[in-house]
């Protein structure tokens, strides 16, 4: 039987103040805006997490376990949880309860630590997995990399860790390795199939199909777009027909969570777009829901695939410009990394914590001067007015915390 893989990202960002200026630096360490931070957690619990969860909820119970999927919450977005409204992460917990949702594990800061400090990786990765299985009774062993950032080498490290399973984009230059002639041009050309890293036949590798993902997480509300409106009974056909070929077993659909009532409004009927598709596939298809652990119990590996370089999910590109893509981001970067042996040699639980969450890679991400097709998408996400104000702000920020470090080294 064929299957459809959903999985749901969430992840919500410390933001740093708008402005914290040069003037400030040794005398003022508070850096993030609590009040921004809670504001936006309200307005997307209000919009998606609530609603939406309380939704899946119903579906679960309605459709008797059948239909499933899965979830990667950041540390940063479980502590928010934890410390806004708790009764949010209680959501979760019950759908957990169900037995129908799989929790992924992840870096906790939504981190390119990999790219920069492996040893840290580890730490951050390893810290997420005993939050999870902390809050909700699951060791996971899934693992999905910030922004779905991968290669061989994270495949690598996430195995050594004990991950049985982890996911990556379908980029086009992986899928040119799948293809016979090289096309890639459309979903046609896309491999339903599970995979495995490179070398690393006892790991799956679930490649997210961005086509048929992004044509509800970014196309659902466009209306310049040739197929508005999306309707359940079409999407659910795509689907099908796309699965109908034989030898083809799995499409991936993996997108952030808050495209449910946050990136598209309630009003666009996104919710119950939502609910009208679940019902659909169960109800009219002969395709299943499956969670990522369950992927090496229906179907088997159909070859390994090599990517020796970095991509991710991002922009049009899949690489890592959206973070590192300009000499602002990479020295925003260097700087934070830089000052790692002497945080670590300090062992202050508080900055160390602190400097871990200006590893986010939201902070690098509003820095980004991508313009043309991918700038709305960055402006959409961006609360400073330009990227050089986030740079300006982040530099300033972190060079106060290296003279803290300083002081706090020095003291008896």
């Amino acid at each position: 039987m064929a299957s459809l893989c959903f999985y749901f990202q969430i992840h919500q960002p410390f933001r740093l103040k708008t402005k914290y200026s040069f003037f400030e630096i040794g005398n003022n360490h508070i850096y993030e805006d609590d009040s921004l931070n809670k504001s936006i957690f309200n307005k997307v619990s209000k919009n998606c997490y609530i609603p939406a969860t309380k939704l899946i909820l119903d579906l679960v119970e309605k459709f008797k376990g059948k239909f499933r999927v899965s979830f990667s919450i950041s540390g940063a977005a479980l502590e928010q949880f934890q410390q806004f409204d708790p009764s949010v992460l209680d959501l979760f917990k019950n759908l957990y309860q169900s037995g129908c949702a799989e929790f992924l594990a992840e870096t906790y800061y939504h981190s390119l630590a990999f790219l920069f400090s492996p040893e840290e990786f580890r730490h951050q990765a390893e810290k997420h997995k005993k939050t999870i299985t902390e809050l909700f009774g699951e060791n996971p062993v899934t693992f999905r990399n910030t922004e779905l950032v991968y290669s061989n080498a994270i495949a690598l490290e996430a195995k050594n860790m004990g991950f049985k399973n982890i996911l990556a984009e379908g980029a086009d230059k992986i899928l040119r390795q799948l293809s016979a002639d090289g096309n890639t041009s459309d979903n046609h050309s896309f491999p339903y199939k599970l995979y495995c890293p490179k070398g690393l036949p006892d790991m799956n590798l679930l490649l997210r199909n961005y086509r048929f993902s992004d044509d509800i997480a970014f196309r659902f509300s466009e209306k310049k777009w040739k197929e508005y409106p999306l309707t359940a009974e079409k999407y659910t056909k795509w689907l099908s027909d796309a699965l109908s070929i034989t030898q083809r077993e799995i499409i991936n659909l993996f997108m952030d969570y808050e495209t449910f009532g946050e990136h598209h409004s309630s009003e666009t009927g996104i919710l119950k777009f939502l609910e009208d598709f679940v019902s659909a596939v169960i109800n009219e298809t002969d395709l299943e829901f499956i969670m990522p652990k369950e992927v090496s119990q229906k179907h088997k590996q159909s070859g390994e695939i090599d990517v020796p370089d970095n991509i991710s999910w991002a922009d049009k590109e899949r690489d890592l410009s959206a973070w590192a893509g300009n000499s602002m981001q990479k020295s925003a970067l260097n700087m934070i990394y830089k000052i790692e042996k002497n945080i670590k040699k300090l062992d202050d639980k508080d900055i160390t914590h602190l400097w871990r969450r200006l590893q986010t890679s939201d902070h690098f991400y509003y820095m980004s001067t991508k313009g043309f097709q991918d700038g709305d998408v960055h402006k959409y996400f961006n609360y400073f007015t330009t990227p050089y104000d986030a740079y300006i702000v982040y530099c300033n920020v972190v060079n106060d915390l290296s003279e803290l470090i300083k002081k706090r080294s020095l003291s008896p």
